[in-house]
C-alpha cells in the first residue's frame, strides 16, 4: 500500500471551541494498536469530554472513544482507555507547567492523518464563562448576517 501524502482529517472537537478559549495549539502522536488504526480510518472516533493528563513526565489522552473495529475479534482493545501522546520531552515540560500555574487545561482540538501516520492536535485552553459563551456565539450570528446581505447584495 503506497504511502499517502497530505492531511486527512479524522475527527473535530468543535465543543472544545464553545467551552473553552483556545490559546496555543500543539502536534502530537499517539501510541495506538492496529486496530484502532483501521477504525480510525472508518472515522469511529469521538473527542467529546475527552482531556490531556501530565503522569510522571508523560503526555496521556483521557476520555477519546475509539469504536472497536468490527473484523478485530481478540484483538480490540478497551474503546476508552487511556493513550500515550509522543511529543518531545521540553515540550511535556513546558505544558505541564502552563497548566499548573495559569489554571489551564489541555484539550484534545482535532485527530487527523499526516502522511499516514495518527496526530492529534492538542489546545491549552483556558475556560470560558457563560457570558463569553453569550459573546462568541452574538459574533457569529453578526458574521453570518454581514455574509449573507453582502452575498445579497453582490447577486442584484
Amino acid at each position: 500500500m503506497p504511502i499517502q501524502k497530505g492531511i486527512k482529517i479524522i475527527a473535530e472537537n468543535r465543543k472544545a471551541f464553545h467551552d473553552y478559549f483556545i490559546d496555543e495549539r500543539f502536534e502530537a502522536g499517539v501510541a495506538l494498536s492496529g486496530t484502532e488504526v483501521k477504525s480510525l480510518r472508518a472515522g469511529k472516533v469521538n473527542l467529546k469530554d475527552s482531556y490531556c493528563q501530565v503522569k510522571d513526565g508523560e503526555i496521556f489522552l483521557i476520555g477519546v472513544h475509539i469504536s472497536p473495529y468490527e473484523n478485530g475479534n481478540r484483538f480490540n482493545l478497551d474503546p476508552d482507555r487511556s493513550r500515550k501522546l509522543l511529543m518531545h520531552k521540553r515540550e511535556i515540560i513546558r505544558l505541564f507547567s502552563k497548566t499548573r500555574e495559569d489554571g489551564l487545561t489541555l484539550v484534545p482540538t482535532k485527530c487527523y492523518f499526516k502522511d499516514s501516520k495518527v496526530k492529534f492536535e492538542i489546545g491549552l485552553a483556558r475556560g470560558k464563562k457563560d457570558y463569553d459563551k453569550r459573546d462568541t456565539e452574538a459574533q457569529k450570528q453578526a458574521k453570518r448576517d454581514i455574509d449573507r446581505a453582502m452575498k445579497s447584495r453582490n447577486k442584484q
